[in-house]
């Protein structure tokens, strides 16, 4: 392929690498960014085959050009990675063309890529900042416990996890054994209010051959399993007093005896425990040890309830796309305002765990890229089914609702009000009267 001398300036002259191929798929041009991103030098790559040069992760079956020779179509944006010549992945954007001559007849085609190195370094740079583990956010409640997880990673005391049924604590307890110095050992579960007191007590302590009938052999109990680790305690408000004294004894003297043993065994793990009870309001009522909940409560994390931290809906709903493309091995790209309106406006009584259940729930119905509202109304808002097929009746609702709890959070400040949602005081005041929204009192 031959360009005039102005084209040829104005394709050296841009950052993108610009390369064109023949039919036979012979690199026909190659820019000066080409070769400053691949590392190839342009005597190199002119022809030879544009799959022995760029070694895309495109290449073959997904190929963006060979699309666009079948299809006539441009491709736009389509994110992949080449090899360099250093051997090393470098991620790039890609968009083609096909080349004709004056009488229309296609001769080849183009592909201009971008390296997309500096947007990755910034992107995992990002992620760390919203990231531990397998916790993500962006609130400023939660953004404060990621900045002091490492330094509660790094002690060996006792931490107790407060908050809600489905608000992450297990997750917070396996981020910081992840980050501590025991990160090589087992992290051991047990969730204390899922059994009775006498089998949560053998789970804990294991046991010895003879004990009680029907114990023919020794059992590590989970104090065992989690040796060199952590262990972490779930739901510990629902421990009876009589368990609750054997626990205070393996915290105090880092000492436990298994059913029918004859000497105790080292305690060698990290406790971490959590409860989505008031323990202050049960040690005040004596079903709960004032001692042991002391023993426990060296380090505390409070976790907000996901109605107090919506700005991570989005970045929750990402996540969990993410994950369900790989179990349900769909190709689900997003999800639409419309439905990413109706998860704000919703309350979450059930926090992220709800918010997860939902979306998995989507992932069944959605049959295309995009999770629709068709595919997440009847889960949460029964009063919305009627709108199913009313794409204006749903996004009013959900404005009401949204409009309705903002004022309520805002103690009906108009001005507050219209700050946190984006718009204009007078907008505020307009779409209230239009969706019949009224304030009990003047509090501006």
């Amino acid at each position: 392929m031959k360009f005039v001398n102005s084209e040829t300036s104005i394709l050296e002259s841009i950052s993108d690498g610009v390369f064109t191929i023949d039919l036979e798929w012979n690199v026909t041009y190659f820019n000066r960014a080409a070769e400053v991103i691949t590392g190839i030098p342009r005597s190199e790559a002119i022809g030879r085959k544009c799959w022995e040069v760029f070694r895309s992760s495109m290449c073959e079956e997904t190929c963006a050009l060979r699309e666009t020779l079948a299809t006539g179509k441009p491709v736009i944006g389509r994110s992949c990675y080449i090899i360099d010549a250093r051997g090393q992945r470098v991620p790039i954007s890609v968009s083609t063309a096909v080349l004709r001559d004056r009488d229309g007849k296609v001769y080849g085609g183009a592909e201009t890529f971008r390296d997309l190195s500096e947007l990755e370094a910034l992107r995992k740079e990002l992620e760390g900042k919203y990231r531990v583990g397998d916790l993500v956010s962006c609130s400023p409640l939660m953004q404060r416990i990621f900045e002091i997880l490492p330094a509660i990673a790094e002690s060996p005391s006792t931490v107790l996890i407060l908050g809600e049924t489905g608000t992450g604590k297990e997750l917070v307890a396996r981020a910081i054994h992840n980050l501590s110095s025991r990160r090589d050992g087992p992290f051991v579960a047990v969730n204390c209010g899922a059994l009775p007191d006498t089998l949560l007590e053998s789970e804990l302590f294991g046991y010895k051959a003879g004990a009680f009938t029907g114990a023919l052999k020794d059992k590590p109990g989970k104090f065992a399993v989690a040796r060199g680790g952590t262990l972490f305690l779930d739901e510990i408000g629902e421990v009876t007093p009589a368990l609750q004294v054997r626990l205070l004894r393996v915290l105090q003297e880092r000492t436990y005896e298994p059913l029918g043993a004859t000497k105790s065994e080292v305690a060698d793990v990290r406790i971490i425990a959590a409860t989505n009870r008031d323990l202050k309001a049960l040690v005040k009522k004596g079903t709960f040890r004032e001692d042991l909940y002391y023993r426990i409560n060296v380090m505390s994390i409070e976790l907000p309830p996901l109605r107090e931290r919506k700005e991570d809906i989005p970045l929750l709903v990402d996540q969990f796309i993410r994950r369900f493309n790989v179990l349900h091995k769909k190709s689900i790209e997003g999800i639409s305002p419309e439905a990413l309106s109706l998860l704000m406006a919703h309350d979450w009584p059930g926090n992220v765990r709800e918010l997860e259940n939902v979306i998995e729930r989507a992932f069944i119905l959605c049959s295309g890229k995009t999770i629709e509202v068709s595919h997440i109304v009847s889960d949460f808002s029964p009063g919305l089914k009627h709108h199913s097929g009313n794409i204006k009746g749903i996004r009013e609702t959900v404005e009401a609702r949204l409009i309705e709890q903002t004022l309520r959070n805002t103690g009906y400040n108009c001005t507050e009000t219209a700050r946190r949602l984006g718009i204009h005081k007078a907008t505020l005041y307009r779409k209230m009267k239009k969706l019949g929204i009224f304030r009990p009192g003047k509090a501006e």
